[in-house]
């Protein structure tokens, strides 16, 4: 099925799909910033933007106000316990009222997930953004990679990469925010469906490839953060290289011999990474 899968859209890949660069990282000019219109300018949205004139006093005194409250309630989630903490001792510790949170934040789960959900998005559109000629396996696993490679400057413009990395294993810890966390698996899985789908010119609701890749890819980055939510190295280096080990494994796993030459189970290569 794999491999099946994996050359569904060869005859449709060519000097018609979207250009890559043969890098691994997503289509671009090969440096990571904006793609320019050839005058030094940012191009499109990016020079409206950059028109539009520097942010304005109120609205930059509003962001602070949102990321002072967002990395207070991390800090106090990851200290004191999520369920613990409360959101008027969220708000008391950036000296603003509840009602002010409440602006900014619909509930203490939204917080949690902030950063998170930043994550998903660009790994979401990193796989948008991948050469065509790769399969959906391939692409999903680079695009992974990539997004890890890259998502740390990201994370830190928003919260320290180290609290992102320790909310991340509170969540995993939490059954109220792991339950959360198992739901929004679930949709994000939806529509990374419907982004390979399109991506192989396939009626997602018609043909099921794009939903099993999806589901086995899925299947595996959870395995990933279950397992590195038990291991005291909470650096992004070590989830990095644990996503990298899992997802070599997905292919043998599906469809390889797992027994050796002597017909025993054949354990002793991967048990070491395997168990951290």
């Amino acid at each position: 099925m794999a491999d099946e899968l994996e050359s569904a859209g060869a005859a449709r890949r060519g000097t018609g799909a979207p250009a890559g660069n043969g890098t691994g990282l997503p289509a671009g000019n090969g440096t990571g910033a904006p793609v320019r219109n050839g005058t030094g300018a940012p191009s499109g949205r990016k020079r409206a933007c950059a028109l539009s004139g520097p942010i304005g006093l109120r609205e930059r005194k509003k962001r602070r106000t949102r990321d002072s409250l967002l990395r207070s309630a991390l800090e106090l989630f990851t200290t004191q316990g999520y369920d613990a903490t409360t959101v008027d001792e969220i708000a008391d510790a950036v000296e603003v009222s509840q009602r002010t949170f409440f602006r900014y934040f619909a509930s203490k789960e939204e917080v949690a997930f902030t950063v998170v959900s930043m994550v998903e998005a660009r790994f979401l559109d990193a796989v948008r953004a991948r050469p065509a000629q790769e399969g959906p396996l391939t692409a999903m696993r680079n695009a992974v990679m990539w997004a890890w490679d890259s998502v740390g400057e990201a994370i830190e413009a928003v919260v320290p990469i180290e609290l992102h990395m320790r909310v991340c294993q509170m969540i995993e810890s939490t059954p109220a925010l792991l339950a959360v966390h198992l739901r929004r698996s679930t949709e994000l899985e939806d529509a990374m469906a419907r982004v390979i789908a399109e991506r192989e010119g396939l009626d997602v609701e018609a043909d099921p490839r794009p939903r099993i890749a999806v589901a086995a890819f899925g299947g595996v980055m959870r395995l990933t953060g279950r397992m590195w939510g038990q291991r005291q190295d909470a650096s992004l280096e070590a989830i990095r290289e644990m996503t990298a080990h899992c997802l070599d494994q997905l292919g043998p796993a599906l469809a390889g011999d797992w027994r050796g030459a002597d017909g025993r189970p054949d354990s002793g290569r991967t048990s070491a990474a395997y168990t951290g």
